[in-house]
């Protein structure tokens, strides 16, 4: 699955990727493939990683995303600097995780699931540790368009969305099955 994902993000366009819930062990691998800088923290269900990777390695499909999980920003040019806000510990440990660009700080966050509410906190917990970001997003899981305070809704589908300053332009991505969301490409 490793192979099949960095072939994918290989090919495609793009100058930052955001991910979320991807084995922590994939990012330094992603970088590589996809000649890129890589920062990542880890998230949930990394309790007993090793066992875990073991088991993944063999066959993704029995834990699915109990596999470990971590944030990663990847991006085609250099990594300056990096900063993490740890929005929840429980029920599940969640970050918005931010990396300094030429660009300028890029945020990546996965938002509590199951509650509007929750979710809407944690956009707005990372929002105020990254208040001056060049891209924010991630899954917030919130659906629509929500607003995000000092931010222009560039592009999304379903529960991942995109934030920024000023147009752009943004398309849905073919996944097959390679994850649960289909890509989002925003072009600013």
């Amino acid at each position: 699955m490793l192979n099949e994902f960095a072939s994918a993000l290989a090919s495609w366009e793009w100058d930052v990727a955001l991910l979320q819930e991807v084995p922590p062990w994939w990012p330094p691998l992603l970088a590589a493939a996809t000649h890129s800088s890589e920062r990542h923290v880890l998230t949930s269900r990394n309790f007993g990683l090793p066992i875990r990777r073991a088991i993944s390695e063999r066959n993704p499909d029995i834990l699915k995303a109990n596999g470990g999980g971590a944030n990663a920003i990847l991006v085609r040019g250099p990594i300056h600097d990096q900063g993490a806000c740890r929005l929840t510990w429980w029920p599940e440990r969640r970050y918005a995780h931010a990396a300094l660009s030429d660009h300028g700080w890029i945020v990546n966050l996965h938002a509590s699931t199951r509650k509007d509410e929750l979710a809407r906190r944690d956009v707005e917990r990372a929002r105020a540790a990254f208040p001056d970001a060049y891209l924010f997003g991630g899954d917030l899981n919130l659906r629509g368009r929500p607003p995000v305070a000092g931010y222009t809704w560039l592009g999304g589908n379903h529960v991942d969305h995109l934030y920024g300053h000023g147009e752009a332009t943004f398309e849905v991505l073919e996944r097959g099955r390679l994850s649960d969301h289909p890509p989002v490409r925003v072009t600013l």
